[in-house]
């Protein structure tokens, strides 16, 4: 397992920021926000332990955190749009891998409502960077696009962590996501 964990570890920490994002102006504005989440390491991460923290929350917080996060990160999208600047865009986006990995290997619970918020000032951040990426008539486009992917990655991290819990009562889930913590750190240290 730890050898595992190693290898996904270091494969993570050598992909490049480069390749986690097609031109949208050079390629469909669909597929350019589709692959924006899908191939950045920081951006995987946070969305899956998005839904791995909701799914260790359990009860409403199963649907409602994901929906916390994709409404916040289309309104930090238009926030972008509209020009208005938040302070430490990428800082923040790395650092919320932090804070997820950290939520899921200590198992916190919050209240629904405080769970929501957390994760909604996170997406701020996160959609704001995939707004600045995207303007012009192509933006609903490429909303649609990464709109899509976060709630396929929420659902995939949903999934996973109803099957590590019933598996392994959280354990295994527990030690993936100190990993997890450590790989943010990674990525703020030398990102």
């Amino acid at each position: 397992m730890f050898t595992r964990l190693s290898t996904a570890a270091m494969l993570t920490l050598a992909a490049g920021p480069a390749l986690a994002h097609l031109d949208p102006a050079a390629h469909g504005s669909v597929a350019a926000g589709f692959t924006h989440p899908v191939f950045g390491p920081d951006h995987v991460l946070a969305m899956v332990a998005v839904g791995l923290w909701a799914a260790l929350q359990g009860g409403r917080a199963l649907w409602s955190v994901p929906a916390a996060f994709v409404g916040a990160m289309v309104l930090g999208f238009a926030l972008s749009l509209m020009g208005m600047p938040l302070p430490l865009v990428e800082p923040v986006i790395l650092t919320s891998v932090i804070i997820m990995g950290v939520l899921v290997a200590m198992t916190v619970q919050l209240p629904v409502a405080a769970g929501m918020g957390l994760v909604a000032v996170l997406a701020l951040f996160h959609g704001h960077a995939h707004g600045s990426e995207m303007g012009g008539a192509a933006a609903l486009a490429y909303l649609t696009g990464f709109v899509s992917a976060t709630a396929l990655l929420h659902g995939a991290g949903v999934l996973l962590g109803l099957g590590l819990v019933r598996v392994a009562q959280g354990r295994i889930l527990r030690g993936a996501w100190v990993a997890v913590a450590t790989l943010g750190t990674a990525l703020v240290a030398f990102g």
